[in-house]
């Protein structure tokens, strides 16, 4: 019989940062997000953690999910993670749902439809 691959096919590639922290360590360790699938991603960065090693992910709009490395290669390794998330919130603006970044939106005050404040 042929080795398949069962990894989760539909992964989005995209370029993202993220932060790691292994188990057992205080120490949060930043990462570059290659591409994300439901069940996990593939990551790049320096130290590399070793094959089988459980860690915690920070993704930005998922917040922290569990996993385990399941494969590494030169600085880029696999994390499998133990359950499911939404790969389509990591991609999702910060700021809000219409795309404009927060820090260049109107500051309102209470109660303002949305006519710039006067100062």
């Amino acid at each position: 019989m042929q080795d398949i691959d069962k990894r989760d096919r539909e992964r989005d590639s995209l370029f993202l940062m993220a932060e790691i922290r292994l188990r057992g360590e205080t120490e949060l360790q930043r990462v570059r997000v290659r591409n994300l699938s439901k069940g996990g991603m593939m990551a790049e960065g320096n130290p590399v953690p070793e094959r089988g090693q459980s860690l915690s992910v920070n993704l930005r709009n998922v917040g922290w999910t569990d996993g385990t490395v399941a494969w590494v290669q030169d600085s880029r390794f696999g994390i499998a993670f133990a359950r499911e998330i939404d790969p389509k919130k990591a991609r999702a603006p910060v700021g809000g749902g219409d795309g404009t970044p927060r820090y260049t939106r109107p500051v309102l005050e209470k109660g303002d439809t949305g006519a710039l404040r006067k100062l």
